[in-house]
């Protein structure tokens, strides 16, 4: 093959760009319209995955609307991985700038909230601590302790009620949205990404932890953020999630 890498992939990915120069099929005769059909079937596959990975997106905008905004954005965002069902990364953020689509102010939060699911389902496992670990450390110590998260554990923070929208557009029977904020916590306890609506403060407080602040640091930025936290709920929700994978004292 003659052409560079950059002029097949402009090629290959732009719809209406011509058949690149010097690309001849495996009996030296001009691509041609297997190169059309080579090119159909890779746009069609890169759509598939986005489909598979943003079900909700889909559900609010229509199949069809969909397709035509998988088609512009596969032509601007070429896969960065070999692994095709984790294309998409870079959809939020297109969403997000995407002019005909922005009278949908909650759609880029709703496809962060399904790219992190993604993200989840794929991360490392990790063991968790025991469920009682934490009662039988002293509150000094505690206060201390830096406590390390699961890899697979993800917070998105959003203006809408990104996960009611969620499960609108994606469970059959799910209740109308609230007008409300909500701020969603992902979690793979087990073999599923697991979401939770977090309490006020509690991702200030998850912020923290994953910043590698003590826990007594950590509380006093969510107390901050949102007066009377609650400790208790967010602590038992982590344990029961296994998003806690250890905690660290100097005792």
């Amino acid at each position: 093959m003659s052409v560079t890498q950059d002029s097949f992939h402009a090629a290959l990915l732009g719809a209406t760009q011509p058949v690149p120069k010097g690309l001849s099929d495996g009996a030296g005769h001009p691509a041609g319209r297997r190169f059309d059909v080579y090119r159909n079937n890779v746009a069609a596959s890169l759509t598939d995955a986005l489909e598979v990975g943003f079900p909700a997106v889909q559900s609010l905008i229509g199949h069809d609307r969909f397709k035509t905004v998988a088609g512009q954005f596969l032509r601007t965002h070429p896969p960065d991985t070999p692994m095709l069902m984790q294309y998409g990364g870079a959809f939020p953020a297109f969403l997000e700038g995407f002019q005909p689509l922005a009278h949908i102010g909650y759609l880029a939060d709703v496809a962060r909230l399904e790219q992190a699911q993604r993200q989840a389902y794929h991360a490392a496992d990790a063991a968790p601590v025991r469920p009682d670990q934490i009662a039988t450390i002293p509150p000094k110590a505690l206060g201390d302790a830096i406590i390390t998260l699961a890899p697979a554990l993800q917070v998105i923070q959003s203006a809408w009620p990104v996960h009611a929208i969620w499960r609108y557009a994606t469970e059959q029977g799910a209740p109308k949205p609230p007008a409300v904020a909500q701020d969603v916590l992902i979690t793979r306890p087990e073999f599923d990404p697991v979401l939770t609506v977090l309490p006020a403060g509690g991702a200030a407080f998850i912020a923290a932890l994953h910043s590698g602040a003590p826990f007594a640091t950590a509380l006093e930025k969510a107390s901050y953020a949102a007066p009377g936290f609650a400790l208790q709920t967010m602590l038992a929700v982590l344990l029961h999630q296994n998003a806690i994978t250890d905690i660290i004292t100097t005792e």
